[in-house]
């Protein structure tokens, strides 16, 4: 047998080590109670199958900058003693990075039950926020300190071993082949791997525990903008377009091109508009599961439970996706949730057709807020180029300030300084009416507040973080009451996203489920709406019992002028797109994998009525695929506004308008 070239033995030790540590964070996750709970004893030989060869692959690719490093290496310099020492501490920095990259896939999975997908690679971009919510959520300083421990027993052993190679004489084909041989490596792994081959037939967590972290942090920064067309089943454009315009066009539907890739229509309305004040309060995280009329028990939320009493309450509203920036594009756009990156983290995602241009048009002061730094996310790009201007926490006083984490400033500074900005648009535009748009931060990890404000410590968890949220809201509220423009004041609360959007089915749709209350006591009278909503019908919906007539290009109903047979909810993940409607949850996922089932009885929906499961799958390809064609193709850009042409109201002087508001449907019996 041939003896192993010194030169490759550091890298076969790197690759060695990598292995073992993968195999101890899969065994790891596995033990912890809700993956042992999900998996059974016939799903470990694919955990620990596809473990392998993904962990492979992963050292295929960790390893290969060691290999090319040993491979141009001069012998002269591999040999020398100040070398060596530097290379043993370089090797023992490589140890202790595969260590604390297997403590941070703990982490993650703590947060999203997966192992490293784009949401990791997403928030590397935000360094700070990030690495300050787990060093405030986590005892990070004690367990970087711990991982030496481990790093040192691994590396210690084999400093003799590694020095030696380094001394070894390497010829020049030989440091060739090696380059060669591991290039080859990480050249079949791209080519013979892909995360989709652990999915396959696969529940959510045996399709996790089978993958290895670094790989899919690689393969997420690969495929993290993800194309419909190439990864998802299509139907031939112009079918798509035709069934999906079917579904979004809303009574007597005026098209302003009568075919093409394009949702462009007019909305008309024969009542004088309502230009009343639009505040939409989007709370961090807060699933409807919180709220005690939605069966809550444990008094979270006390100040949003009266609230409910007196407002028109959506009790069946989804969330289209799991993280903020995927609810603001539901409550700005009104569009599905595309594939991979939310519109508003995209390039070139400026002058599009959103509410805050709707409301801009009619004259409207429109704002977005936020208790953080905007640039995270994109919030203040995506914002100030969509027809809203932007306030942030930069333009919070030190001194008004009391208390604030990495995330931002408490809620209720947050909501002081909206009242602020409220009082100043009306004091400057005087009948001048505002939409602001308030997306509060509390309510996230770590759960930090100003201590005093609840009976629950800061600190300890959701439930405190809901509470104190709750608290700030009805302060807010109270506050509201004192304005002289209260009265023709209209409040939307809701939430950007549920909280903990994970389990063992693809969508967990019971944490998807978000409240909304309109509150306007002038103007709307208290009442629910038990019907299937997505959070993308919230905008034309607001605009409806504002009797707004509007060009439109929302994806969105108008629930109130929407039949019971239309009603449905786009939900997705990252790469999960689903459509319920039917009694029934239609997903699409990439390699062009449909399945439709039934929903989960808990959800409260009624049972299906018979819709072919060929339609409704048709129904969901449509609805995802056009709105992939029409964002891709530029037609979501708002004509009117990049012309910087005025936009004249729609007005129902028109034979096809729509019916007015049915007496009662603000508030149809239980």
């Amino acid at each position: 047998m041939k003896k192993l070239p010194p030169r490759l033995i550091p890298v076969l030790l790197l690759a060695a080590i990598l292995l073992g540590i993968a195999l101890a964070t899969r065994f790891a996750l596995l033990i912890r109670p809700e993956a042992l709970a999900a998996t059974a004893l016939s799903d470990l030989p694919r955990v620990f199958g596809f473990g392998l060869l993904f962990d492979l692959g992963a050292a295929a690719y960790f390893c290969l900058p060691l290999a090319l490093y040993l491979a141009f290496l001069p012998n002269r310099v591999s040999r020398s003693r100040l070398h060596g020492w530097l290379f043993l501490v370089a090797f023992l920095a490589l140890i202790y990075a595969l260590l604390v990259v297997a403590a941070a896939e703990w982490v993650f999975w703590d947060e999203f039950a997966a192992r490293f997908n784009f949401i990791a690679v997403d928030y590397l971009v935000y360094t700070h926020e990030v690495l300050g919510n787990i060093w405030e959520s986590y005892p990070v300083g004690q367990w970087l300190l711990l991982l030496v421990i481990p790093a040192l027993g691994l590396w210690v052993p084999l400093r003799r071993i590694l020095l030696s190679a380094l001394a070894a004489p390497a010829s020049p084909s030989t440091r060739f082949a090696l380059s060669i041989g591991w290039l080859a490596t990480a050249g079949l792994a791209f080519l013979a791997l892909n995360t989709a081959q652990k999915t396959a037939g696969a529940s959510d967590t045996v399709a996790e525990l089978s993958g290895n972290g670094i790989y899919e942090f690689f393969a997420a920064n690969y495929n993290n903008d993800l194309s419909y067309s190439r990864f998802y089943a299509s139907l031939p454009d112009a079918e798509a377009m035709r069934i999906a315009r079917s579904l979004v066009a809303g009574p007597n539907p005026q098209w302003v091109r009568a075919g093409g890739v394009d949702m462009h229509r007019e909305v008309f309305n024969d009542n004088p508009d309502k230009l009343l004040n639009v505040v939409l309060v989007s709370v961090e995280s807060l699933g409807a599961e919180f709220l005690g009329v939605f069966g809550n028990p444990d008094g979270l939320t006390p100040n949003l439970d009266a609230l409910a009493a007196e407002s028109l309450s959506f009790t069946q509203v989804y969330a289209t996706g799991n993280r903020t920036v995927r609810g603001m594009e539901a409550l700005a756009l009104s569009l599905p949730p595309t594939p991979g990156q939310s519109i508003v983290k995209r390039p070139n995602n400026q002058g599009l057709f959103t509410l805050g241009s709707i409301f801009e048009d009619r004259g409207y002061d429109s704002a977005f807020l936020y208790g953080g730094y905007g640039y995270f996310d994109n919030l203040n790009n995506f914002f100030s180029n969509n027809d809203y201007r932007v306030v942030d926490r930069s333009a919070i006083a030190k001194a008004d300030i009391h208390y604030e984490n990495i995330w931002g400033v408490a809620d209720e500074d947050l909501f002081t300084l909206a009242l602020r900005e409220m009082d100043r648009s009306k004091q400057a535009g005087g009948q001048r009416p505002f939409f602001m748009h308030i997306l509060t931060t509390s309510n996230h990890r770590p759960y930090t507040y100003p201590e005093g404000r609840i009976d629950i410590p800061s600190g300890t968890g959701r439930g405190g973080a809901v509470k104190y949220s709750d608290k700030a809201i009805g302060d807010f509220i109270r506050a509201a009451r004192t304005r002289p423009w209260f009265k023709d004041t209209l409040f939307i609360l809701t939430a950007d996203h549920g909280a903990s959007a994970r389990g063992t089915t693809r969508i967990p749709l019971l944490k998807y489920r978000v409240p909304v209350l309109f509150y306007s006591p002038a103007h709307i009278p208290p009442g629910r709406f038990d019907r299937l909503m997505s959070q993308v019908d919230i905008a034309p919906t607001l605009l409806g019992l504002l009797e707004m007539g509007y060009s439109s290009k929302f994806f969105g109903h108008d629930v109130f002028r929407t039949p019971p047979e239309q009603d449905r909810a786009l939900v997705g993940n990252y790469q999960t797109l689903g459509y319920m409607k039917d009694g029934r949850l239609v997903t699409l996922e990439p390699r062009q994998k449909v399945t439709v089932e039934a929903l989960p009885a808990e959800l409260g929906l009624p049972a299906a009525k018979g819709i072919p499961a060929a339609q409704l799958r048709d129904e969901a390809i449509s609805l995802y695929q056009s709105a992939s064609m029409v964002y891709n193709s530029g037609q979501q850009r708002d004509e009117e506004r990049n012309a910087k042409a005025p936009v004249r109201p729609v007005r129902a002087a028109h034979p096809a308008h729509s019916p007015a508001l049915p007496a009662g449907a603000v508030h149809p019996p239980r």
